[in-house]
Protein backbone atom coordinates (compact mmCIF):
# COMPACT_ATOMS: atom_id res chain seq x y z
CA UNK A 1 0.00 0.00 0.00
CA UNK A 2 3.11 2.65 0.86
CA UNK A 3 4.63 1.68 -2.07
CA UNK A 4 1.31 2.50 -4.53
CA UNK A 5 1.25 6.21 -2.05
CA UNK A 6 4.56 6.94 -3.18
CA UNK A 7 4.54 5.75 -7.28
CA UNK A 8 1.22 8.15 -7.33
CA UNK A 9 3.04 11.18 -5.50
CA UNK A 10 5.86 10.77 -7.75
CA UNK A 11 3.99 10.93 -11.07
CA UNK A 12 2.37 13.41 -10.19
CA UNK A 13 5.58 15.84 -9.64
CA UNK A 14 7.18 14.24 -12.86
CA UNK A 15 4.21 15.56 -14.74
CA UNK A 16 5.64 19.33 -14.12
CA UNK A 17 8.53 19.87 -16.25
CA UNK A 18 10.95 21.74 -13.47
CA UNK A 19 13.71 24.18 -14.17
CA UNK A 20 16.96 24.75 -12.19
CA UNK A 21 16.49 27.61 -10.05
CA UNK A 22 18.96 29.20 -7.87
CA UNK A 23 19.23 32.04 -4.76
CA UNK A 24 19.53 35.01 -6.72
CA UNK A 25 17.04 34.21 -9.56
CA UNK A 26 14.56 36.69 -10.19
CA UNK A 27 11.22 34.91 -11.19
CA UNK A 28 7.52 35.44 -12.10
CA UNK A 29 5.34 32.85 -10.64
CA UNK A 30 1.37 32.16 -12.23
CA UNK A 31 -0.51 31.24 -9.06
CA UNK A 32 -3.75 29.53 -9.17
CA UNK A 33 -6.38 31.27 -6.65
CA UNK A 34 -9.97 30.20 -5.72
CA UNK A 35 -12.32 33.20 -4.65
CA UNK A 36 -15.74 31.87 -3.93
CA UNK A 37 -16.47 30.06 -6.69
CA UNK A 38 -14.06 32.22 -9.44
CA UNK A 39 -10.49 31.16 -10.47
CA UNK A 40 -8.03 33.49 -11.20
CA UNK A 41 -4.02 33.80 -11.72
CA UNK A 42 -2.12 36.05 -9.78
CA UNK A 43 1.32 36.97 -10.77
CA UNK A 44 3.88 37.23 -8.04
CA UNK A 45 7.50 38.38 -9.67
CA UNK A 46 10.07 38.61 -6.48
CA UNK A 47 13.87 37.50 -5.89
CA UNK A 48 14.54 34.03 -4.90
CA UNK A 49 16.14 34.27 -1.57
CA UNK A 50 15.94 30.06 -0.40
CA UNK A 51 15.44 26.95 -1.97
CA UNK A 52 14.79 24.52 0.24
CA UNK A 53 14.66 20.79 -0.09
CA UNK A 54 17.33 20.85 -3.10
CA UNK A 55 17.57 16.76 -3.43
CA UNK A 56 13.70 16.09 -3.23
CA UNK A 57 11.43 16.20 -6.31
CA UNK A 58 9.22 18.90 -4.73
CA UNK A 59 11.28 21.71 -3.58
CA UNK A 60 10.23 24.70 -1.67
CA UNK A 61 11.14 28.38 -2.98
CA UNK A 62 11.02 31.81 -0.84
CA UNK A 63 10.60 34.63 -3.12
CA UNK A 64 10.50 38.31 -1.98
CA UNK A 65 10.00 41.51 -3.47
CA UNK A 66 9.73 45.41 -2.08
CA UNK A 67 6.24 46.52 -2.49
CA UNK A 68 5.68 50.53 -2.29
CA UNK A 69 8.02 50.35 0.42
CA UNK A 70 7.17 47.32 2.09
CA UNK A 71 9.26 43.78 1.93
CA UNK A 72 6.49 41.11 0.66
CA UNK A 73 7.90 37.38 1.30
CA UNK A 74 5.88 34.33 -0.55
CA UNK A 75 7.24 30.40 0.81
CA UNK A 76 5.73 28.56 -2.53
CA UNK A 77 6.08 24.80 -2.90
CA UNK A 78 7.10 24.16 -6.74
CA UNK A 79 5.42 20.86 -7.03
CA UNK A 80 2.16 22.28 -6.03
CA UNK A 81 -0.70 22.13 -8.13
CA UNK A 82 -1.49 25.73 -7.38
CA UNK A 83 1.74 26.81 -9.27
CA UNK A 84 0.87 27.33 -12.66
CA UNK A 85 4.32 28.41 -14.08
CA UNK A 86 7.52 29.55 -12.76
CA UNK A 87 9.28 32.11 -15.24
CA UNK A 88 13.12 33.00 -14.69
CA UNK A 89 13.68 36.18 -15.20
CA UNK A 90 16.98 37.32 -14.45
CA UNK A 91 19.49 35.75 -12.77
CA UNK A 92 22.07 37.63 -10.26
CA UNK A 93 25.64 36.63 -9.69
CA UNK A 94 25.57 35.94 -5.75
CA UNK A 95 27.96 34.10 -3.02
CA UNK A 96 25.82 32.41 -1.06
CA UNK A 97 22.89 29.83 -0.73
CA UNK A 98 20.56 31.47 1.58
CA UNK A 99 20.25 35.49 0.92
CA UNK A 100 18.53 36.17 4.18
CA UNK A 101 20.65 39.30 4.49
CA UNK A 102 18.50 41.13 1.81
CA UNK A 103 15.22 41.37 4.44
CA UNK A 104 17.94 43.93 6.39
CA UNK A 105 18.86 45.49 3.36
CA UNK A 106 16.72 48.57 1.39
CA UNK A 107 15.73 48.36 -2.13
CA UNK A 108 18.70 50.47 -3.34
CA UNK A 109 21.24 49.07 -1.27
CA UNK A 110 19.62 45.24 -2.19
CA UNK A 111 20.53 45.81 -6.02
CA UNK A 112 22.36 43.10 -7.26
CA UNK A 113 24.43 42.38 -11.00
CA UNK A 114 21.77 40.87 -12.99
CA UNK A 115 22.34 38.90 -15.92
CA UNK A 116 19.45 38.98 -18.19
CA UNK A 117 18.68 35.22 -19.94
CA UNK A 118 17.14 35.68 -23.54
CA UNK A 119 14.93 33.22 -24.13
CA UNK A 120 16.63 29.99 -25.82
CA UNK A 121 13.96 28.20 -28.46
CA UNK A 122 12.76 24.49 -27.78
CA UNK A 123 15.10 23.44 -30.94
CA UNK A 124 18.36 24.70 -28.94
CA UNK A 125 19.37 21.15 -29.92
CA UNK A 126 21.69 21.54 -32.71
CA UNK A 127 25.10 21.48 -31.00
CA UNK A 128 27.20 24.45 -32.41
CA UNK A 129 30.75 24.50 -33.73
CA UNK A 130 33.59 25.33 -32.35
CA UNK A 131 34.70 28.84 -33.73
CA UNK A 132 38.51 27.90 -33.24
CA UNK A 133 38.17 24.75 -35.56
CA UNK A 134 39.42 25.55 -38.86
CA UNK A 135 37.69 23.71 -41.96
CA UNK A 136 40.02 22.73 -44.49
CA UNK A 137 38.53 22.52 -47.89
CA UNK A 138 40.41 20.84 -51.07
CA UNK A 139 41.39 23.09 -53.37
CA UNK A 140 39.41 22.40 -57.10
CA UNK A 141 42.50 22.23 -59.07
CA UNK A 142 44.38 19.92 -56.89
CA UNK A 143 43.90 16.45 -57.86
CA UNK A 144 43.11 13.32 -55.58
CA UNK A 145 46.20 10.60 -54.87
CA UNK A 146 45.03 7.54 -54.10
Amino acid sequence: MEKKIIDFNNKQRALKEMQDFRSGDVVKISLRIKEGGKERTQIFEGLIIAIKGGQSSSKIITVRKVSRGVGVEMIIPLGSKNVEKVELIKRAKVRRAKLYYVRTLTTKQSRMKYKDIKKVPKDSSKKKEDPKKEIVVPKADESKVE
